[in-house]
């Protein structure tokens, strides 16, 4: 069965012309183009993954709002913001609300199907890595890979799909310095350019401590280790 992609743009010629390339490449897709087209459709179902622009008509952060709605019903469902709005604040912005991926609309569309196959990869690798499908418990920490869990002392901390496999990278080898370009590969997003990569593993990192520190405000286990990268302290 093919993979259902949800795609929320407001300029119908641009829509039909995204939807075909991406239907020609195997996957169904269904298209809106307001808010409340997005929300109407999924309050009945959730899609496989959801390509969303930020403006739509008159609603200028329509598209934040339903990146909200769409992570209210799914902590895991991939989201890419494919938008004319370029600029580092709205990128940071999409990313803290749980998107999986912010590019622009002037970027290629292979590059888009790069990304969009890329995240469908990692889905997949969840049941095809074996090693993967161990809980690992580090301390008040575990990492559940069946169930795409993480509990912070018994209590769930909800991350999108990209957070939860950095947190997973971390957790596996306590101690172990990862650099962005290891967890950009373990989390599956191995398509970015460099500069990119940079700022989303970086925006990535701050959303998670966040989530983290509203559970427990001594939390500090995500260790910066400047110039290097990463780790989850012992």
């Amino acid at each position: 069965m093919p993979k259902q992609i949800l795609l929320v743009e407001d300029e119908l010629i641009i829509c039909d012309n995204y939807a075909k390339a991406i239907r020609q490449h195997g996957y169904e897709v269904l298209t809106c183009q307001t808010k409340s087209e997005g929300i109407a459709f999924i309050d009945k179902h959730l899609p496989d993954l959801a390509i969303l622009d930020i403006g739509l008509g008159d609603e200028v952060e329509a598209g934040f709002e339903l990146c909200r709605e769409i992570r209210t019903r799914s902590t895991v469902l991939p989201i890419i913001f494919l938008t004319a709005r370029d600029s580092d604040l709205d990128m940071v912005s999409g990313l803290r609300l749980g998107a999986d991926d912010y590019l622009s609309k002037d970027t290629s569309m292979d590059n888009l199907l790069a990304r969009i196959a890329a995240l469908f990869r990692r889905i997949d690798a969840q049941q095809l890595t074996e090693n993967r499908g161990d809980q690992i418990v580090r301390g008040k920490l575990t990492v559940d890979a069946d169930r795409l869990r993480v509990e912070w002392d018994g209590k769930k901390i909800d991350l999108s799909l990209t957070e939860f496999w950095m947190v997973h990278s971390l957790a596996k080898r306590v101690g172990h310095v990862k650099n962005k370009d290891q967890l950009m590969n373990d989390s599956y997003q191995k398509d970015r350019n460099q500069i990119v990569a940079d700022n989303t593993i970086t925006s990535h990192l701050k959303r998670i401590r966040k989530k983290f520190l509203e559970q427990d405000k001594n939390f500090n286990q995500i260790e910066t280790v400047y110039g290097v990268g990463y780790r989850w302290k012992s």
